[in-house]
């Protein structure tokens, strides 16, 4: 049967591909370590749940609220941005959808078309790529240097940037590398963006997850000039451990935010109600129980990099931000672990899998084929019992 060429070209997500087969090996009776997906192994603060039960008992359960998100809920993001960014919007500047990629799906396919260019510094997560593709865009990778610590420059990108360049996408911290671009580079960057009229769609779901001396700043906060050419994505799922309640946001210029909001009218309509007042609820709670979250990701990625620093020919930068490690495994290239021969990430996320029973994701969709991804977002003794399985397979 004939595809679209564009959805034709479009692979599946490696996270959520591992992540399946993970579970398919537990409910056949295998004890996985599942490093693959990002989330917050934590339950929803009780007063995020509690609002959620009181929107079903009130029976805020209908069709009937704005394709672009409910009200009460636009003005607690445009206070967020407001008390922790010192970004001020508009309503109209604000669109809430399923999630933050959908979110971000849907201002890529409203300000990008083909001829278009789409810069994407590496590593990047696994759906932007894709998703610039669905729009008819094309991607230009932009590799950091040796030794950056995965931040590419300033210089990258004016070097990279053409007529056709339409866009930047800037993911700070990042997945998978939970690399945290300092507010120097991100004045760089800014600077360069608006003397070429480039779009930033900046990434900033991973904001609160911040680690040592790590800050966090927002590159539409460096002036107005680059304000208007950013589109600012967060959500809740990782601050909030709420991933499953699909409430994402974007604000930026009304002419982006307003197509975007026409093309969500079209597919999904407005989010879940439901979820849009747990959201109201999270972003205007308590943040102690984000406070405490936190305090046990520094635990984790403690120990996890602790651990992985015992194997000899794992090479590690040390995670600034988020909940992921992304060391290199190239040293064990050429290596044969039980009868199979490691020639690549898969090949050793492969062998991980079905050997150590152990998964986690392989970085060639991350545009790293050297190194792999393994989330601590998950407990201590999960961490402890999933290295030492690969430091035992390594052996």
């Amino acid at each position: 049967m004939r595809l679209s060429p564009r959805i034709a070209g479009i692979s599946e997500s490696a996270t959520l591909a591992i992540t399946s087969r993970a579970n398919e090996l537990k409910a056949q009776g295998e004890d996985m370590v599942v490093f693959g997906v990002g989330e917050p192994d934590f339950i929803t603060p009780e007063h995020i749940r509690q609002a959620a039960i009181d929107a079903i008992n009130d029976g805020y359960t209908k069709y009937a609220t704005p394709a672009s998100g409910i009200a009460e809920l636009k003005a607690a993001i445009i206070e967020k941005l407001k008390s922790d960014n010192g970004l001020e919007y508009k309503p109209a500047e604000i669109i809430v959808s399923c999630g933050a990629k959908h979110s971000l799906y849907n201002v890529i396919l409203a300000a990008c078309s083909e001829g278009d260019e789409v810069l994407l510094p590496s590593p990047y997560w696994v759906s932007y790529p894709e998703q610039v593709r669905a729009s008819g865009a094309d991607v230009v990778v932009i590799d950091p240097e040796p030794d950056s610590g995965f931040r590419v420059t300033a210089g990258q990108v004016r070097a990279a940037a053409t007529e056709r360049t339409r866009a930047l996408i800037l993911n700070s911290p990042s997945n998978p590398t939970g690399a945290v671009y300092t507010p120097e580079q991100l004045e760089a960057i800014a600077e360069v963006c608006v003397e070429k009229g480039i779009l930033v769609i900046s990434d900033e779901v991973y904001e609160n997850l911040l680690y040592g001396d790590a800050v966090h700043e927002s590159i539409a906060g460096f002036g107005p000039e680059i304000k208007a050419l950013t589109v600012v994505v967060n959500g809740v799922s990782k601050t909030y451990a709420m991933t499953g309640w699909r409430i994402g946001y974007a604000a930026g210029p009304q002419e982006i935010i307003g197509a975007a909001g026409r093309l969500q009218s079209h597919s999904t309509s407005g989010p879940c109600s439901i979820s849009q007042k747990a959201a109201v609820a999270a972003l205007t709670g308590p943040f102690e129980p984000v406070i405490e979250m936190v305090k046990e990701f520094t635990a984790r990625r403690e120990l996890i990099c602790s651990m992985l620093d015992e194997i000899d020919g794992m090479k590690l930068a040390r995670p600034d931000g988020a909940f992921y490690v992304f060391p290199d495994i190239s040293a064990f290239f050429g290596r044969t672990v039980g009868g199979r021969k490691i020639e690549s990430a898969m090949d050793f996320a492969m062998i991980c899998l079905e050997d150590a029973k152990v998964a986690l994701v392989p970085g060639e969709p991350f545009g790293a084929p050297n190194c792999v991804r393994l989330s601590y977002a998950t407990s201590r003794e999960m961490i402890e019992k999933g290295v030492q399985r690969i430091a035992r397979m390594l052996a």
